[in-house]
């Protein structure tokens, strides 16, 4: 099963405080965890939301809302992509994090849908056209030969 862990921004990661020496080296020493686990896919800090923007849809139409965003407690400030066997297990490695923050602070543990969820939805051929995507996301990350 794989799952997206979304650290929750504060007011710090908002503002653009960056982690200090210890707390990267701490977070490092739990990401190399991950990895030699074989749970770590994925794995990025995002910028403030002062950097982004949001598109917003009705119907045809498209709205551009440029950041920040007001409620700190419902933006994420980054994101592991983990393969683990259970939610649980996704659960205990969360528990075993550094605090990605210098004050109270929430992850959020959501699984990632696969093919299997989608039913006969996803048809065959959707099935394959997902697949070959997939494949070439995966070959663009290769380095050329």
């Amino acid at each position: 099963m794989r799952f997206m862990i979304l650290v929750k921004a504060t007011k710090d990661s908002e503002a653009g405080v960056m982690p200090t020496e210890a707390e990267f080296t701490a977070m490092g020493r739990f990401n190399e965890e991950l990895v030699k686990a074989g749970v770590m896919e994925a794995g990025e800090g995002l910028h403030p939301t002062s950097k982004g923007a949001r598109v917003r849809f009705s119907g045809s139409g498209r709205t551009v809302i440029d950041g920040p965003f007001s409620e700190t407690k419902e933006l994420v400030a980054g994101f592991w992509i983990w393969n683990c066997a259970s939610l649980q297990e996704a659960i205990d490695w969360v528990k075993r994090c550094p605090n990605p923050m210098r004050t109270d602070s929430e992850i959020e543990v959501r699984q990632i849908f696969g093919a299997e969820d989608f039913g006969d939805a996803l048809t065959p051929e959707l099935r394959e056209q997902e697949e070959r995507l997939r494949a070439q996301v995966a070959d663009q990350g290769k380095p050329a030969r």
